[in-house]
């Protein structure tokens, strides 16, 4: 979905209590959704996903699940092909299998043909038609649930009460958010909640003694800024554009005089890098982060347990 977030989605006011009667509308298909027949693969699958919509670190975690059962089994990616995550699938592929198509159900029979063993479904908590051995829903640890309504009036694909049918949470962020704890515990006592951090892999790559512009079109541009100050990066400008949003020329050339007349070292997500054509990518850089998981023993016995 190519949108910004609005405002109110953080903090109930009265644009989100406007638009509530229309949340109506996300709960009837959420509803229908429920009621679908499930089906059960002949092979083990995982799907990370959320509830939040956009930027709670689905992505990262999918890779770090694979890097942590891809020595032990046959795994792949699965992911539903949409034409503006060209970026998430060229990620998916550069650390693993991929198999990507319009159905995740034919995706999963074509590697039960190619013999995977497991498949680690990058998005799929909203498809209701598939019977999941383990179902991991990813939260941005600062953003939470947001104003708490579903969508339009929020940021909620589903209701947080839905949270009772997901074996783990994972808070995904530099913040420790023991209220949206409190509050995931309260719908399921027996959840599994996890921790991780976005950590950078190539600081070295830049000197952080210039200033820096800094633009992004992914789903929680905040979760960024905060990671390149915490490194001390020294952030003069900032622009932020959609989700997946694709650059033009015009866009770039922007970016690159803006950075030009304040003498301004340029960079931006690896997500982000991904989507600019190779031309565009002359003079910027990109910040490359892996998640790292808090107690990552504990969550590798975890996978074991329930694979």
């Amino acid at each position: 979905m190519k949108i910004y977030k609005p405002i109110f989605w953080s903090k109930k006011n009265f644009l989100s209590i406007i638009l509530y009667p229309l949340t109506f509308i996300t709960f009837t298909i959420n509803l229908i959704k429920n009621l679908s027949n499930k089906k059960k693969y002949n092979l083990k699958t995982i799907c990370i996903g959320n509830i939040y919509l956009g930027g709670t670190g689905k992505t990262p975690l999918s890779i770090e699940v694979n890097k942590i059962l891809t020595k032990k089994y046959k795994t792949v990616f699965i992911k539903k092909k949409y034409k503006n995550q060209i970026d998430e699938k060229i990620l998916l592929e550069s650390n693993g299998k991929l198999i990507c198509n319009n159905d995740r159900g034919i995706a999963l029979k074509i590697a039960k043909n190619q013999k995977y063993e497991i498949c680690i479904i990058d998005d799929g908590l909203q498809e209701k038609t598939i019977k999941y051995d383990l179902s991991i829903a990813c939260f941005n640890s600062t953003s939470g649930i947001g104003n708490g309504f579903l969508l339009p009036a929020g940021p909620l694909r589903e209701n947080i009460s839905n949270v009772k049918k997901y074996d783990a949470i994972f808070l995904n962020g530099e913040k420790k958010n023991k209220i949206l704890k409190s509050l995931l515990l309260k719908n399921n006592k027996n959840l599994k909640i996890f921790e991780g951090k976005y950590v950078p892999t190539n600081l070295k790559q830049f000197n952080r003694n210039n200033n820096f512009i800094i633009f992004s079109g992914i789903g929680n541009p905040n979760e960024f800024e905060r990671t390149l100050k915490k490194y001390r990066f020294k952030i003069k400008k900032k622009i932020i554009f959609p989700d997946h949003h694709k650059f033009s020329k015009y866009e770039i050339d922007k970016i690159k005089k803006i950075a030009k007349v304040k003498d301004l070292n340029i960079i931006t997500t690896e997500k982000d890098y991904l989507r600019l054509s190779k031309k565009n990518k002359k003079n910027i850089k990109f910040l490359k982060i892996e998640l790292k998981i808090k107690d990552r023993k504990k969550f590798s016995n975890f996978l074991q347990e329930k694979i």
